[in-house]
């Protein structure tokens, strides 16, 4: 008789005279000698009919040990465990040559028959692959839609005569609702399930492209990205954690991953699909908003014929239904210690108002701390890092496609190096090339040509000009930092640069008056007239487009999916869906502030100031990261949460679980019987 402890992640199973232990592995089983352990790692104590034999079937490591007692006949059953795992023979004889008689311990050791267990069929995950498949297509939306409005509103603009604050409010409206909602799919997601919130989602957000592919005016426009930005944050936070709840911990990380994969895949999309309805000058925004509907349509349908996340289920009482979606998304029957532990963390559910409860618990707080740190970095960057929209629309397609390429290298990499060196390798990219960037414009500011100031303009009725524009600035990078001037210059001729007021003009912002107006007929003629509104002409350039591309190899492999991977991994149960909304929302949030701040950021501090002050932050990501966050590769949802508390209190845990683990084993020999195990 004795008893099987779990210590971390092995079960002991202690025997009072056994003189020897079994150490499994995923190919071997040795037995070595020893004084009064059998350690078997990952393995469950189960009954077996005949006799009082047991058996212990493995849980990890796809092995199945069988220990005979009582009944001679069973006792002398020859194993057909093949060579190579240490299986005993029916004479006593291990396959690999060791006999347990040979030990100077116990001379009289009975027979143990190793197996491979076939409780883990392979080619058993294929329906969490397409459960994770259907379920990030709310990432390609998000994408999509992403990366659809800048392409669209090159032909918004002149269509609906759209103003500066229009033009924001349009963009802007979708990352304000997305935040807001996805506090409100928190609440959702608890209480009417993952599934249903995400179908919620994905129906909202095809509504929202019909009513943007139709809108008569700007402002229907406006409640159709209002719409879109509801089905954006439903989905945003939910998506990630239904799969991080469904996956096997071996391979959570790569799945939820796959969320920022067909983010990087719909903006992709997005920039091919602009680039094939950009000649239709005023039809062709309304195909590009209103194909996103298709993809919302296809999500809504097949989750129709998804099951709910088994945690959630466990948390509504309802176990017969988790177990069923377990074996069904497991591909196997041997899901009881999965569905134990899931049960063993329900059981420890707070009351009372989850996000009171969240702050009162010291562990689950920081938890919520690390999560809301990295969506910060990752948002500020993000944004921070974004394509400048007088890029042709086909040449946006360069980018978006490094950047969905290497978001694969996350996918590959982040079972193999974790999380956490992965997103640190991430940021330190990141610093890098924000570092490149600063210099580049840093460089460009410094050798910036110079306005000629001599040179007198005129208005078409000959009176000089004499303004703000023409008189104020000595350097082009002064003149353009306000931005109601522009830089006019003569690409063949140096010194020829004037600083003239700008105006909007049908498509684009042309000077009020001169050579570079919009009606003259000398700008970008073969006199060489350019008009640079917003930049300088400059021999740096490269440096920008180098610093951008290893921006993007930086990001899409770490800090562009890890923060979403972490936060669907580190609340426990009660607190996941409200953890992952407070989450989302700082990311949203953030998004926003961006969007507001940069502009006056690059006006204030300078371009290169600017690309300065968010290496700094990257550097800040960095320590934040290394200091504060764990981990969490090839550990249960359930572990993870051990993770963030004090060291008094993780022990109190485990030794709880401990208690709760144990199992008796006991062996009866008949009368007469004189073998020991």
């Amino acid at each position: 008789g004795g008893r099987a402890i779990r210590r971390g992640r092995c079960r002991i199973l202690r025997l009072r005279s056994v003189p020897f232990c079994a150490c499994a592995s995923r190919r071997t089983l040795c037995l070595l000698v020893c004084f009064t352990t059998i350690d078997v790692t990952g393995f469950d104590v189960r009954p077996a009919a005949g006799g009082y034999s047991k058996q212990l079937l493995g849980q990890k490591d796809f092995l199945k040990l069988t220990v005979f007692g009582g009944d001679p006949a069973q006792a002398a059953r020859p194993s057909t465990a093949p060579p190579g795992y240490g299986a005993m023979e029916s004479n006593g004889k291990s396959s690999d040559g060791w006999s347990p008689a040979s030990s100077p311990y116990n001379s009289k050791s009975q027979i143990v028959s190793v197996e491979p267990s076939k409780s883990h069929p392979k080619g058993s995950r294929t329906f969490v692959y397409f459960l994770a498949v259907f379920a990030v297509i709310g990432g390609l939306l998000f994408g999509y839609d992403t990366g659809i409005v800048s392409g669209s509103m090159l032909l918004l603009q002149p269509h609906f005569e759209l103003n500066t604050i229009w033009q924001e409010s349009i963009v802007s409206a979708t990352i304000a609702a997305a935040a807001l909602f996805a506090l409100i799919a928190g609440v959702t997601c608890d209480a009417i399930g993952r599934k249903k919130t995400i179908m919620i989602a994905s129906f909202v957000f095809a509504v929202g492209a019909v009513v943007m592919g139709v809108a008569p005016d700007k402002e229907v426009l406006l409640v159709g990205r209002i719409v879109v930005g509801i089905g954006i944050g439903f989905a945003s936070m939910t998506v990630p954690v239904y799969v991080a709840e469904s996956a096997p911990a071996d391979i959570r990380g790569k799945l939820v991953t796959l969320n920022q994969l067909f983010i990087t895949i719909g903006i992709l999309v997005s920039s091919v699909v602009a680039g094939a309805f950009s000649e239709m000058k005023e039809t062709g925004w309304r195909y590009m908003l209103g194909l996103a509907g298709v993809p919302g349509a296809i999500q809504f349908i097949g989750f129709l014929f998804l099951p709910e996340s088994p945690r959630w289920l466990v948390s509504k009482g309802r176990d017969d239904e988790a177990r069923e979606v377990l074996r069904k998304i497991r591909g196997h029957d041997d899901v009881e210690e999965e569905l134990k532990e899931v049960q063993e963390a329900e059981a420890k559910k707070q009351t009372g108002f989850v996000f009171m409860q969240i702050m009162k618990t010291p562990h689950v707080r920081k938890a919520l701390f690390c999560g809301c740190g990295l969506h910060y970095y990752s948002a500020t960057i993000l944004k921070m890092s974004g394509f400048p929209p007088s890029l042709a629309i086909w040449l946006v397609c360069v980018p978006f496609t490094v950047n969905f390429l290497a978001t694969f290298i996350g996918v590959f990499l982040v079972e193999r190096l974790g999380r956490k060196l992965l997103t640190c390798i991430s940021f330190v990219g990141c610093i890098i090339a924000l570092g490149v960037l600063a210099i580049g414009f840093q460089l460009s500011a410094t050798h910036s040509p110079p306005v000629n100031r001599n040179m007198t303009i005129f208005m078409p009725n000959m009176t000089e000009v004499t303004d703000k524009c023409t008189t104020s600035y000595s350097i082009c990078e002064d003149c353009i930092l306000n931005t109601d001037c522009g830089y006019c210059f003569d690409e063949d001729v140096s010194g020829y640069g004037t600083c003239l007021l700008a105006k909007d003009g049908d498509k684009e912002v042309y000077s009020t008056y001169g050579r570079c107006g919009e009606n003259t007929t000398f700008i970008n003629t073969t006199f060489g007239h350019t008009w640079a509104y917003g930049y300088c002409p400059t021999d740096y350039t490269w440096m920008a487009v180098l610093g951008l591309a290893l921006f993007v190899l930086s990001f899409a492999p770490g800090l562009g999916p890890m923060p979403w991977t972490i936060n669907s991994e580190i609340y426990p149960m009660w607190a996941r869906g409200t953890g992952n909304a407070i989450a989302t929302f700082f990311n949203w949030a953030f998004n926003l502030l961006v969007s507001y701040t940069f502009l006056t950021l690059t006006e204030t501090i300078t371009k290169y100031g600017t690309f300065w002050l968010f290496a700094g932050i990257c550097v800040l990501g960095l320590t934040f990261t290394i200091i504060f966050v764990p981990e969490t590769r090839n550990k249960s949802l359930e572990e993870v949460e051990e993770l963030f508390m004090t060291k008094e209190k993780r022990e109190q845990h485990r030794r709880e679980r401990e208690k709760q683990e144990e199992i008796t084993v006991e062996y009866k020999p008949e009368k007469g019987d004189d073998t020991r195990l």
